[in-house]
């Protein structure tokens, strides 16, 4: 009976330390939510969206059988032709994301990324700073078989009682030695705010 008092008592001391004490700092109006669930705050481009053209955009190239073999990929920023601000890298960002987990392609360097990867081979060829044997050969990077390019565009219509937003999101995959466009895919999306 002891024993089993004994046991019961630490039990109940372990699950106590185990339980978040931790102190709650900030405003209280504010609370965590599902980062799946739709947001439908504005008609504006948002959460909800980049994840559907990510998911979207993603499945149809791994299920397109494009991309035998994980070939490379160099991926160019999406380009926002529409009238307002979005995050077309978080886009472009996500679709990698996904195709990389997926373990369909590898990437190069993209556009962007391309001048700090050719600052660190200098400054490991050059500076004299780095261990012979640890530096980075120049002239071993790989070349990407694809490039990966897109577009976002919008159209909007508005009424005294109405405002409509269309997005139309576009992808395409082209090979690098021929120009050739071996994939390409769109996604529509249209939200509608009553006013």
């Amino acid at each position: 009976m002891t024993f089993r008092f004994s046991l019961l008592a630490a039990l109940a001391v372990l699950t106590a330390g185990c339980a978040n004490n931790s102190p709650v700092l900030g405003s209280k109006n504010i609370s965590y939510g599902d980062t799946k669930a739709i947001e439908t705050v504005t008609n504006e481009f948002g959460s909800t969206d980049l994840q559907m053209i990510a998911e979207s955009m993603t499945r149809s190239l791994a299920q397109s059988g494009t991309l035998q073999g994980r070939p490379v990929v160099q991926v160019y920023d999406v380009k926002n032709k529409t009238s307002e601000y979005i995050d077309t890298r978080e886009i472009t960002t996500s679709i990698k994301t996904q195709l990389m987990k997926s373990g369909a392609a590898r990437f190069a360097s993209d556009n962007t990324d391309m001048q700090s990867q050719i600052d660190q081979l200098k400054l490991q060829n050059q500076s004299g700073l780095y261990k012979q044997s640890t530096v980075s050969k120049t002239g071993n990077m790989v070349a990407a078989r694809y490039r990966l390019e897109g577009s976002i565009s919008s159209i909007v219509k508005r009424s005294s009682d109405y405002k409509d937003v269309f997005y139309k999101f576009s992808l395409q995959l082209v090979d690098v030695e021929t120009g050739l466009a071996e994939w390409m895919d769109e996604k529509e999306i249209r939200k509608t705010t009553e006013r």
